[in-house]
């Protein structure tokens, strides 16, 4: 037999061994089974709301069943190990349940449904989904569905977080199908972050914050070499403004002696000038009188 026809076989069979303990053990409350294989045979895990009706008395009712788990389904050496659920308000395989057993005893479909929301989210869950398909009030076919919460139906956290149950409800106008779909409430979606403080990430973090600090001093070293060039830089040009000034101050004072002088000088010369004019003025007004 080729791997694929192994593979499909014995998903085959696991599903039927699922609708059996099913309908074996509805008065027990079937919350899901899981069948695992070992080296000393089959461990199959039946999850359910009370063990005690599955064992039975003094281990009959799980001894039945063992043997039927091996004769009807070939299973090698079978080993049941019955689990109790935790809060069956969160498994979704048990609201289905009893959802169709509301249905059956008589109970409206909406009030049924939001009957089974209400209790789920009541239990912590963050968001649940009913849908019930099938002739609800007439001989249409139509759906009906009842969400609260937050619910995924799609991707990675609906394959993780979303737990899904299905149930039948036989009624006399036709058969309801009931499926539930219940979202973990540890569920831990993607876009959810929690804000920590330093000293905290710190301590989950110690080998980043040992770079950054490292990181922060070479940075601060390199500031204070710049900040030292740009004062000594400045200071230079403080100096070098000092030194303009103080010729610019210099040269005028040089300016207004020399000017003195000169004026001095002009001065004598013209002085001499007129006293030569009077002396020829002087001898020609001289001449005439001899």
């Amino acid at each position: 037999m080729a791997s694929e026809r192994k593979f499909i076989a014995e998903n085959i069979r696991r599903v039927l061994l699922k609708e059996y303990l099913m309908k074996e053990v509805d008065r027990a409350g079937f919350g899901g089974v899981e069948v695992q294989r070992t080296p000393m045979g089959t461990r199959v895990t039946l999850i359910t709301e009370r063990p005690g009706i599955v064992i039975g008395r003094r281990g009959a009712a799980i001894k039945t069943l063992t043997h039927s788990i091996e004769t009807d389904f070939s299973f090698d050496n079978p080993q049941i190990e019955v689990q109790e659920v935790e809060n069956a308000n969160l498994n979704a395989q048990i609201m289905a349940e009893k959802l169709a057993f509301a249905l059956e005893r008589g109970w409206h479909f909406r009030r049924a449904g939001h009957s089974t929301v209400r209790r789920i989210m009541e239990s912590g869950a963050k968001g649940c989904q009913v849908v019930l398909s099938g002739k609800l009030t007439g001989q249409r076919h139509r759906t009906e569905k009842f969400k609260d919460g937050s619910i995924k139906f799609c991707g990675e956290p609906k394959i993780n977080f979303i737990e899904t149950g299905f149930a039948v409800a036989k009624l006399k106008r036709g058969i309801i199908g009931v499926k539930v779909e219940i979202m973990d409430p540890e569920a831990r979606l993607p876009d959810e972050i929690d804000v920590i403080s330093e000293a905290q990430a710190k301590e989950l973090l110690p080998d980043l914050f040992a770079r950054i600090e490292a990181e922060e001093a070479e940075e601060g070293t390199l500031e204070e070499r710049a900040i030292g060039e740009a004062e000594l830089t400045e200071t230079e040009e403080v100096e070098s403004d000092v030194e303009m000034t103080a010729q610019e101050d210099r040269e005028p004072e040089g300016a207004e002696d020399d000017e003195p002088e000169g004026e001095e000088a002009a001065v004598d010369t013209q002085e001499e000038d007129e006293s030569e004019t009077v002396k020829d003025a002087e001898e020609d007004e001289e001449v005439p009188r001899e």
